[in-house]
């Protein structure tokens, strides 16, 4: 099935520079805004503490169960709608140590049908540690910096049959990370500079098509955690999920358009028509990119509109990855490996 002609030429990579452009920009914002955040908005599951789900037969002032919390001891905890304003849930955060104590939902019960006059139902009660929190988060990052290195092996060992070079480097990088990871170096700064030296590794001994994919997955990731971010929305363990899933997805995406490039490639081309043979690529494959994410968008949609709350920032992780991750296999992970080929 085909929806567009095959004989399409679109330039894209005419239009790097405007992708580029705005690549930055996305950028740009997600790092301001984790800066000035400091971080993201982590859930209990990655800063520890106890979240409580309650809902009400009728509406009820979140004043009051704040101040039914205040009188329980619970001054940090926070208190926000639950799904749709007419849906009277409420989500009840607070790292207080006073909430690991048994009887708690029996407590914020009682407490609260104090001072709303309704009795409110606890529909789930969540605690983490903070140790394990901290566990889980140092656990996430090196999920996503591990699964980042497996894929330029098999990128290299496919593309450029450097199986051997490509294993050797990341390797080494995987091991320098553990060890250094022990001496309680903070996990953000040392993932961080090993993504660098990675990159002017990978550009050294010229692991174009690498390089390409790995920019690309980070471009994805990046831009993803900076949306939810910016929105100030849960970044939980299904999130890690989804970043994970859509590192897969951007993946295979860019392996289409990679492989069309490497059947297009043959012998000595000459540079001045690298950019013909790379456009022709991406038309050659364009069919197919636009009808996997369609269809994927399909099902996240429904998802994100019927799957209910609990799946709500999951599903939309996962269509913010799509539509960046289909955006950089064509914007960002080609016209990197065209630059690499030219040099």
């Amino acid at each position: 099935m085909q929806i567009i002609k095959p004989d399409i030429n679109i330039d894209f990579l005419g239009k790097q520079k405007f992708g580029f452009v705005l690549s930055a920009i996305l950028i740009l914002v997600s790092i301001g805004s984790l800066v000035i955040n400091k971080g993201p908005n982590y859930g209990i599951d990655f800063v520890g503490g106890t979240l409580i789900q309650v809902k009400f037969t009728e509406p009820v002032e979140v004043g009051n169960i704040r101040s039914a919390l205040a009188d329980l001891g619970f001054s940090d905890a926070s208190v926000q709608n639950f799904g749709q304003a007419d849906d009277n849930e409420f989500l009840i955060r607070t790292s207080s140590p006073e909430a690991g104590k048994d009887g708690l939902s029996q407590s914020v019960s009682e407490a609260i049908e104090k001072t709303t006059g309704q009795v409110p139902e606890i529909r789930r009660t969540e605690m983490v540690g903070p140790q394990v929190g901290r566990d889980l988060r140092k656990k996430a990052l090196l999920a996503i910096f591990y699964s980042l290195l497996f894929i330029t092996i098999y990128i290299s060992g496919r593309f450029e049959l450097k199986w051997m070079l490509s294993g050797i480097t990341a390797g080494s990088l995987m091991t320098a990370v553990y060890f250094l990871s022990i001496f309680n170096v903070s996990m953000a700064v040392l993932i961080l500079g090993a993504l660098i030296v990675t990159l002017a590794l990978f550009w050294y001994l010229r692991l174009k098509y690498a390089m390409g994919a790995i920019v690309a997955l980070l471009h994805d990731v990046l831009i993803t955690v900076g949306i939810f971010s910016v929105l100030n929305l849960d970044f939980s363990l299904p999130i890690i999920a989804a970043l994970l899933t859509i590192i897969g997805y951007s993946l295979n995406d860019t392996i289409i358009v990679f492989d069309r490039i490497r059947e297009n490639i043959k012998g000595d081309t000459a540079s001045e028509e690298l950019p013909g043979l790379f456009n022709k690529s991406i038309n050659e494959t364009l069919s197919r990119t636009i009808l996997t994410s369609a269809t994927t968008l399909i099902v996240l949609l429904a998802l994100f509109f019927l799957g209910g709350e609990i799946i709500h920032n999951f599903a939309f992780a996962m269509i913010i990855g799509v539509l960046i991750g289909t955006y950089s296999s064509v914007f960002v992970a080609s016209p990197i490996v065209l630059a690499a080929q030219k040099r």
